[in-house]
């Protein structure tokens, strides 16, 4: 498997100047997703188009550790561009993205941080643009940091989502219901850019990345004819 997150994990551990060791990580982990290897998820990788496009910017460590959802996001979305963040030593690439005629980038942020002539809550695309979502791949606190430090992200419209559902997603924890990890935001973003099929695949794809990893934790049995993983089979 190659994409852009996985590409980033590799500079990263390259970079690394002693070994990354994730909690329960003694059990050998399948090299591609990342999860236990007798609950691999390789088999479920789904496939589906997408019109949109993705941005991650991820947190120093976030490309290591196995409970990241940025990479499901690599996954599905075959168009999606990752790059670690740093203050000072911008990847000269990502604003060469930001800047390509092609794309209508929204940097996906809560408005209520934002100076108001800056939010938007629709997508809208004109000219033949794609729609291009920049997240933030982080702890909260570390992507308002991100977010605030980014100079090259203040002349982007912020997208601010405002979902009615509850977080969803179980591997790691959050003292409020409304922080949602990163494949959860992509697929709202997916779905107000009128990229439904992938939005429920990023969906069906996270539950079912959840449910290997939790089943390997507890050693706990894969259905897989349940709701999520049916939805995948159309798409493998």
């Amino acid at each position: 498997m190659s994409h852009a997150v996985s590409r980033l994990r590799a500079e990263r551990l390259a970079r690394s100047t002693r070994p990354f060791i994730a909690r329960g990580s003694r059990a050998p982990r399948c090299s591609d997703c990342r999860v236990i290897e007798s609950y691999c998820l390789c088999a479920w990788k789904p496939t589906v188009p997408a019109r949109s496009a993705v941005c991650l910017l991820m947190y120093d460590t976030e490309p290591l550790k196995p409970t990241n959802t940025g990479w499901l996001i690599a996954d599905v979305v075959k168009d999606t561009e990752a790059f670690g963040w740093s203050r000072i030593d911008v990847d000269e690439k990502l604003p060469a993205l930001l800047n390509d005629p092609q794309w209508q980038p929204y940097i996906v942020f809560p408005g209520e941080f934002v100076a108001p002539e800056r939010v938007v809550t629709e997508v809208r695309v004109a000219d033949g643009k794609r729609p291009l979502f920049i997240l933030l791949d982080a702890t909260w606190p570390e992507a308002r940091k991100m977010f605030r430090k980014s100079p090259y992200l203040n002349h982007l419209p912020v997208l601010s989502l405002q979902p009615e559902q509850m977080s969803r997603y179980r591997l790691r924890r959050s003292k409020r219901d409304d922080h949602f990890c990163t494949a959860e935001v992509a697929a709202l973003c997916l779905e107000l850019a009128e990229d439904q099929q992938a939005a429920a695949v990023l969906d069906a794809y996270l539950d079912v990345f959840s449910a290997h990893y939790l089943g390997a934790k507890f050693q706990l049995p894969i259905d897989p004819d349940d709701a999520a993983h049916t939805h995948l089979k159309a798409f493998l």
